[in-house]
């Protein structure tokens, strides 16, 4: 990856050629990327100034709140508060700083606050799902929120997702932006979910799983995991593709 003599974070293009790394576009399995998925050559569309030094993301657009999901509204929300932290990593193992974070997320009982989503799970009227946070000096983020329940989509016979998160790296505009999903250790539903098992290898698949840590779990407060993220290289997190949103 490059960086600008301040350091500031510029994220690559996204790049499909991996296709043992990084999902595929077409996955038959996940049966929206058979008519969503290009046809044609992909052709490259240059990136303009104006298109890649702003609007920034930084300090300025963050709220007090946004970090912690659970404190967004008067009442707390339902369910298993918990902890996600970690560190944000280029490919050569230099934490980056300063780099804007943002989760959304299903709420406990598995439901997003979207219109689309309509199967009978309550809405929480304390739990939006979203959140940002900006790595400090030392790559760092830190969230807190609720477990996030598992849910049902139409993709085959009784279908359902495991729990995750989705996370949202910025660069310092739009254009600059990774998309990956956290998984959580253990799920009982990874065999039949196949945007987790477009990753063909192995050991891709368990870098988008999340660690149980116990260090920093609050004793009578909230479980804690840690997730890391690695931006390009051998070890990099898996990326898919922005249009996902499932």
């Amino acid at each position: 990856m490059s960086q600008d003599a301040d350091r500031k974070l510029i994220l690559p293009s996204y790049r499909r050629d991996d296709v043992d790394a990084h999902p595929p576009l077409l996955s038959p399995g996940y049966r929206s990327t058979v008519t969503r998925a290009p046809q044609q050559p992909l052709t490259y569309l240059p990136q303009r100034l104006t298109e890649v030094t702003g609007p920034l993301l930084g300090e300025g657009r963050l709220g007090e709140l946004d970090h912690d999901l659970t404190r967004q509204h008067d009442g707390e929300p339902l369910g298993q508060r918990i902890i996600v932290h970690g560190r944000v990593f280029d490919g050569d193992g230099r934490v980056v700083p300063h780099t804007l974070v943002e989760i959304w997320q299903a709420n406990a009982a598995g439901r997003y606050r979207h219109a689309a989503d309509t199967w009978p799970a309550p809405l929480d009227p304390n739990f939006t799902g979203v959140g940002r946070a900006l790595t400090d000096a030392d790559g760092r983020y830190h969230f807190v929120t609720v477990q996030p329940g598992a849910y049902p989509w139409r993709n085959h016979d009784n279908a359902w997702r495991p729990a995750h998160i989705h996370f949202s790296l910025f660069g310092r505009a739009f254009t600059q932006r990774l998309v990956t999903q956290m998984y959580f250790p253990g799920d009982p539903l990874f065999f039949q979910d196949p945007i987790f098992n477009s990753v063909r290898d192995e050991r891709a698949r368990q870098r988008m799983v999340a660690r149980y840590d116990h260090a920093a779990t609050r004793p009578e407060w909230a479980l804690a995991y840690e997730f890391d993220i690695v931006l390009r290289g051998r070890e990099a997190t898996v990326f898919e593709d922005e249009d996902d949103d499932e």
